[in-house]
């Protein structure tokens, strides 16, 4: 059996950062966490915590960590439907799960308000690039996802949840100055580029499809704010590529129009989650499926 003292002192140093903001949180001394993680690196032969400024879980010890999410999920379930089994007050547990930013500004915050809505989870999103999502799944760094990937994570299972659908789009003004003699790959090479951060690819892809790449794309700016995005293309700083239903108005009023109709990119997107939670997340995928069904498009 693992040491479920120890297993919560190492998720409260992960957590906080620190070993004396985990024993303020625990409510005991420093010494006691450090003393409890140390027993359990020696129990389990391994190092589980990088320290630092702040610490972090090394991949054993944020596995470990997601092991004691999946046990308090267990438990809090089990305390819903057998309240006298498990009579003390219960601490609620903690969900870590990663999206990318365009489901959470389009459907994501609509399964998350019917999931909040019906129990006392609490729920920790990390933003990250749907081809990246899965990344912090493999690592487990999250305990559920919405990825662009349909190869199999191991020890997970995964779900189709539709497409998004993107639309390369700027302002009026933008197409005027930059695509005067039609939008061809030397004028894109010209053209300023509204890029979400450093892992964003769409625009790329979306060249590639349309046989618009060249060896030199045009300039970026980089914005990782959805609404500031949408915006900046509007003001006319640069071209993006834009979820079709966070631009409906946008597009309705001629604020933005495409750079050539009729080339939407889609983007299949899935949920994953590992299969020893699937179980205990019954209840959270159900809301996430409902939710993406009245956005994206079925796959």
């Amino acid at each position: 059996m693992l040491d479920y003292l120890g297993l919560a002192a190492l998720a409260a140093v992960v957590r906080e950062g620190s070993f004396e903001r985990a024993a303020k949180k625990l409510h005991v001394t420093p010494s006691a966490v450090s003393q409890r993680v140390k027993q359990l690196e020696e129990r389990t032969g391994q190092v589980l915590v990088q320290r630092g400024n702040p610490c972090t879980g090394t991949e054993a010890g944020r596995r470990l960590c997601l092991h004691l999410e999946q046990v308090a999920l267990l438990e809090n379930e089990l305390r819903r439907s057998n309240p006298d089994l498990l009579p003390e007050a219960p601490v609620a547990p903690t969900l870590k799960l990663a999206v990318n930013a365009d489901s959470l500004s389009t459907w994501f915050m609509d399964a998350m308000a019917e999931f909040t809505a019906d129990g006392n989870e609490l729920l920790d999103l990390r933003i990250d690039d749907q081809d990246h999502t899965a990344q912090a799944l493999r690592e487990g760094a999250v305990i559920g996802a919405v990825t662009g990937t349909s190869s199999q994570i191991p020890g997970c299972n995964s779900w189709p949840l539709g497409t998004m659908r993107y639309v390369a789009a700027a302002s009026p003004g933008f197409v005027a100055r930059y695509f005067a003699n039609g939008v061809t790959a030397e004028a894109l090479a010209r053209a300023p580029i509204m890029t979400f951060d450093r892992k964003d690819r769409l625009q790329d892809q979306w060249m590639q499809a349309n046989g618009l790449a060249s060896r030199n794309s045009g300039p970026r700016h980089f914005l990782p704010s959805n609404y500031g995005y949408v915006r900046a293309c509007e003001i006319g700083m640069g071209w993006g590529m834009h979820p079709e239903v966070l631009i409906d108005e946008q597009l309705a009023r001629g604020r933005l129009v495409p750079l050539i109709a009729g080339t939407p990119l889609d983007v299949p997107l899935f949920w994953a989650l590992p299969r020893s939670a699937q179980t205990s997340l019954g209840r959270l995928t159900d809301c996430v499926m409902r939710a993406a069904a009245e956005v994206l498009t079925p796959a």
